[in-house]
């Protein structure tokens, strides 16, 4: 696993990919930060959900490689050849990708000192986001693992993972419009259901679309407040989405010719 993952952490860096990604994430966080500098309202706990909001990018870019390249080449065959397990080499290009994010995420690091040093206030809340921000990462990270794994086109896995991120960010907007759709839906086949008990019904299916966005789960940590159950949910759906990689290669491994 670790000679997956040390393979995998150096290849960002022997192509564009690494430094694409780090150059992006530098200019993003460095123009959210002399942003709030100008305004003298330094809040890092806010540059760090803007940064959020870019995994729909940087996911992407870093992920579209792993296994979509080696298909394209080839050489996924040493998968299956390798004396390291499958479990193995997916952990390690998760790790590496993972450590990629943790070089990146250097530069926050480095505003939260120099707000620190300035006299700012880099509270609870601000640590809570840095949690938060890593345990997404890891999620959208073993979703574009797994998206890289199914398709053969780089590209494709990148729109692939784009797609699913987006829809995940989207979810709060997704259980509106299927609430609103629905109690339209309601309100015309009403068959003397009461208003209260149709409205009970929609909140019902809202809340169970909301359930899955990972987003909301953890939006008490910028006010410093935890949950163990959100870091649970997420890491429980990072594993899922790991382990689906793992049975997809698994199977491929049975079905060459």
């Amino acid at each position: 696993m670790f000679a997956v993952f040390k393979r995998e952490f150096q290849s960002f860096f022997r192509n564009p990919t690494g430094y694409v990604a780090l150059a992006l994430f530098s200019v993003l966080s460095g123009f959210t930060f002399v942003m709030q500098l100008s305004s003298a309202e330094v809040n890092i706990s806010s540059e760090i959900s803007t940064l959020r909001s870019f995994f729909l990018i940087l996911i992407p870019i870093i992920t579209m490689g792993f296994f979509a390249e080696d298909k394209k080449r080839g050489t996924e065959i040493l998968y299956y050849t390798s004396p390291v397990s499958l479990w193995g080499v997916v952990i390690g290009k998760f790790l590496a990708a993972l450590s990629l994010f943790g070089v990146m995420f250097i530069n926050v690091f480095i505003h939260m000192f120099i707000t620190g040093f300035l006299g700012g206030v880099v509270d609870i809340g601000s640590w809570g986001s840095v949690i938060v921000y890593f345990f997404l990462a890891a999620l959208f990270i073993s979703i574009g693992i797994l998206a890289s794994s199914i398709v053969n086109d780089q590209l494709l896995a990148a729109c692939f993972t784009f797609v699913i991120i987006l829809l995940i960010q989207l979810t709060n907007t997704i259980s509106s419009l299927a609430t609103a759709a629905l109690v339209s839906l309601l309100a015309v086949s009403n068959n003397g259901a009461s208003n209260d008990k149709l409205l009970n019904i929609c909140t019902k299916i809202s809340d169970a679309i909301c359930w899955f966005d990972p987003f909301s789960k953890t939006t008490n940590f910028r006010s410093g407040i935890f949950s163990l159950t959100a870091l649970i949910f997420c890491l429980s759906a990072t594993f899922v989405f790991l382990f689906l990689t793992y049975r997809n290669l698994e199977k491929k491994r049975w079905t060459q010719k």
